[in-house]
């Protein structure tokens, strides 16, 4: 008898990535190692004021994954559920750094669960290297003109030079 086909194993990383850090990278390395396609989803968080345009992030990941064959770059307007259900997708990835993300983390997917039973979210915990880092500090060590070259791709140092860079006058 012949065996189906498998379904492909396929994540969400959703996230705001305004900038990418390393580590996010850490996580999208390690998840890309997990599934057979890992979709990472820039998200606009409402609550936020975003420094790179979502296409803007989504250019930036695209380079700073571009070695990672079965990472997918896409963004979404709609409840995660919604966009997982789009994907096919069954599995959301989450980095956590504290008990205090764990928390909000933990309400997060709880509440995707409550409105999609099939929806399950993997936490993965953050390299302790990279515990400290965020997106905000990163911009604003950026914006005074710190070096972040061991925070960030290079590709996403780049482009914070050029958001930063004061005209000349």
């Amino acid at each position: 008898m012949e065996q189906p086909f498998p379904t492909p194993r396929v994540a969400v990383y959703p996230g705001s990535f305004d900038p990418v850090t390393k580590g996010h990278m850490d996580i999208i390395q390690r998840a890309s190692r997990q599934f057979d396609k890992l979709i990472v989803a820039v998200l606009n968080n409402l609550s936020k004021k975003p420094l790179f345009t979502v296409e803007e992030r989504k250019e930036l990941l695209a380079a700073s994954t571009s070695h990672l064959p079965n990472v997918e770059i896409d963004s979404f307007r709609d409840l995660l559920v919604n966009y997982m259900d789009y994907k096919q997708a069954h599995v959301i990835v989450r980095g956590i750094r504290s008990v205090t993300d764990f928390e909000y983390e933990l309400q997060l997917a709880s509440t995707n669960h409550k409105l999609n039973s099939e929806v399950e979210t993997i936490f993965m915990m953050t390299n302790p290297k990279y515990s400290y880092l965020s997106s905000s500090v990163v911009k604003e060590i950026a914006c005074f003109n710190g070096d972040v070259s061991d925070l960030v791709p290079s590709e996403v140092e780049q482009a914070l030079i050029a958001k930063y860079q004061k005209p000349q006058g």
